[in-house]
């Protein structure tokens, strides 16, 4: 029975190319922008290069203070050896990583002034962190330990600062800063939507202006821990919240008198929402209002259009309808055979829009907006792109056939 309704639905396809362009037309325009959409959502927040082990990572980015009152706060990174003391002790993760928030810096090439992106790791980093390095290797902690002038140093920065990028920038001198270092690596770059990762030089934490002295609890820092597996992330998150609940307090920090220290150990997932819901009501207002936009311009609207065709395109068929209902047809398989029909018509808008998207995507990799972009269709986005197309296929499907299926036989044969 599914097989002859989408068989009806091609030929009823076919009876009209003009009226069936339209339609198609205006389902893979809406479910292409969903799914560049989807894909640029799992570009922001899933695991891909060089996080590629964020389903087992928690991420520390600040800490809050507040006073008794808890009417006063005072928030932001934390001190290297805050994170020392309270995340390298822990037993339960596989590694810490501990590094810079990203700070600006700069690089001269004859008068050419080169601005850049610089972090302070440590060398766990290189372990936490995927990087595929393409020369050369990650400084160890020996390097860190003796404060060796070395950096690792992205692709990127090696086109623009060397002379002839085809050579070896390994052992090579760069000047940063009035600083000399010793290239020890070079990596491919990360994306700067990847904040934790994402920088043109790193270098190890004893290096020059790196500010990891800094004895408070607070300071310029960020950490990751990376759990064994992804089912040890509540343990772990579990045994730092233990530390965090050691810290004494009340104290001074900057001036500040706190007497709460709040620091969270959370999957990126839920940092990414949780900084945009606790970035203030204007941002939350910001948020929301373009999901609303969202839901409504490229779902609600185009569904409320595409449900106008289908009663157009369902009334055309009253004769059919009157007749099937005349030798006892039941309104449950009218209606069946009226969803099953639009779910079709949206997949095959939903395989345009799927060739629509890639191409898009490919475009928007290869244009150097957002520097090394790798938006794909993943398994992830396709599932989504497919929940998608359902939902719409539903949304615009229901209404039409549960009014058309209701017809009085005299009605339906009229229409």
């Amino acid at each position: 029975m599914l097989l002859n309704y989408i068989k009806i639905a091609w030929k009823v396809l076919l009876r009209h190319p003009f009226y069936t362009f339209i339609t198609l037309f205006g389902i893979s325009l809406t479910l292409t922008v969903l799914m560049v959409l989807t894909s640029f959502l799992d570009h922001l927040i899933g695991a891909h290069y060089p996080e590629t082990n964020r389903n087992r990572s928690l991420y520390i980015e600040r800490m809050l203070q507040l006073d008794s009152s808890r009417t006063s706060t005072s928030s932001g990174p934390m001190s290297f050896k805050f994170l020392s003391d309270y995340g390298k002790t822990l037993k339960t993760p596989e590694r810490v990583t501990i590094f810079s928030s990203m700070s600006k810096s700069n690089a001269y090439v004859g008068s050419q002034k080169i601005k850049l992106d610089i972090k302070f790791t440590d060398a766990d980093f290189w372990e936490v962190m995927a990087f595929d390095f393409l020369e050369g290797k990650p400084y160890t902690q020996q390097n860190v330990a003796n404060g060796d002038f070395v950096a690792v140093i992205t692709d990127g920065f090696k086109k623009q600062y060397f002379t002839n990028s085809s050579e070896s920038a390994v052992g090579k001198p760069v000047e940063i800063e009035n600083i000399r270092y010793k290239v020890i690596g070079v990596v491919k770059g990360s994306p700067i939507t990847r904040l934790f990762s994402y920088a043109d030089v790193y270098f190890p934490y004893t290096a020059p202006k790196s500010n990891y002295q800094n004895a408070g609890l607070r300071g310029g820092y960020e950490a990751v821990l990376l759990a064994k597996k992804p089912e040890d992330l509540t343990v772990v998150q579990a045994e730092f919240q233990d530390r965090i609940n050691r810290i004494p307090v009340p104290g001074v920090q900057d001036g500040f008198k706190y007497t709460v220290v709040e620091v969270k150990s959370e999957p990126f997932a839920t940092y990414f929402i949780s900084t945009i819901v606790n970035g203030g009501p204007g941002l939350k207002t910001i948020f929301f209002g373009i999901i609303a936009f969202i839901l409504l311009m490229l779902l609600g609207l185009p569904a409320i259009n595409l449900v106008n065709l289908n009663v157009s395109r369902i009334l055309e068929r009253g004769s059919e309808i009157g007749i099937r209902k005349a030798f006892g047809a039941p309104i449950r398989t009218l209606m069946w055979q009226f969803i099953v029909e639009n779910i079709f018509i949206t997949f095959i808008g939903g395989s345009i829009a799927l060739a629509l998207s890639f191409v898009i995507i490919q475009l928007i990799n290869a244009s150097g907006l957002i520097a090394y972009a790798d938006l794909t269709i993943n398994g992830t986005v396709l599932v989504i792109s497919m929940l998608i197309c359902l939902t719409f296929g539903l949304l615009s499907g229901v209404l039409p056939a549960l009014r058309m299926s209701k017809l009085s036989i005299a009605d339906a044969l009229k229409s």
